[in-house]
């Protein structure tokens, strides 16, 4: 683990965080079409070599850590964006169920537990696979942009959540104290 990053967030988590939040970031705008000629097939290359190989020796990393929730959740998100990249094209209906089964994925990622912001980056793009997965079974284009929104937000979460270790930044919200007539001083 390095001392300069705080405790929690080793560097290869860092790692895998940055490059589970470019890939997001690129496959969100891809499909929310919100830059002028740019697909979520444009986003096949990073898909591919960020979010698919770096993303899995970052998981392969968290492993030799002994970070058995990075390693995980990246070899298995790396193992999705490989899979994603190299596909050859099939029917809306088994995309479709490639999404929703990764959809699972993330949402177990979410269960899972671990910091606030983690969390929030896999339920984000269980949101997002969800409804891309049903865009394509329901052929709704403008569903499909909603999903590329949320995975915008889960990728922006993902990036947030590496620099704010880096940088150290807050990285979870305070809890307040709960109940009639508690205060918190502050």
């Amino acid at each position: 683990m390095d001392n300069d990053v705080s405790a929690g967030s080793g560097i290869t988590t860092v790692v895998g965080r940055l490059a589970l939040g470019v890939t997001l970031l690129a496959f969100g705008l891809g499909h929310t079409e919100v830059i002028n000629g740019v697909t979520a097939a444009d986003a096949v290359s990073i898909a591919q070599y960020v979010g698919g190989v770096a993303l899995f020796v970052a998981g392969l990393m968290a492993f030799s850590d002994r970070d058995n929730a990075s390693g995980t959740a990246f070899t298995a998100l790396g193992a999705l964006w490989f899979t994603w990249a190299v596909a050859p094209e099939v029917s809306a209906n088994a995309a479709g169920l490639f999404l929703l089964l990764f959809a699972l994925v993330a949402l177990s990622l979410t269960l899972a537990g671990g910091d606030q912001l983690g969390q929030g980056a896999y339920g984000l793009f269980f949101v997002s696979l969800l409804l891309l997965s049903i865009a394509m079974f329901a052929g709704n284009d403008g569903l499909a942009k909603v999903g590329g929104w949320f995975a915008v937000a889960a990728g922006a979460v993902a990036w947030y959540a590496a620099t704010a270790a880096l940088a150290h930044w807050p990285t979870s919200v305070p809890r307040r104290a709960a109940g009639r007539g508690v205060t918190a001083t502050g």
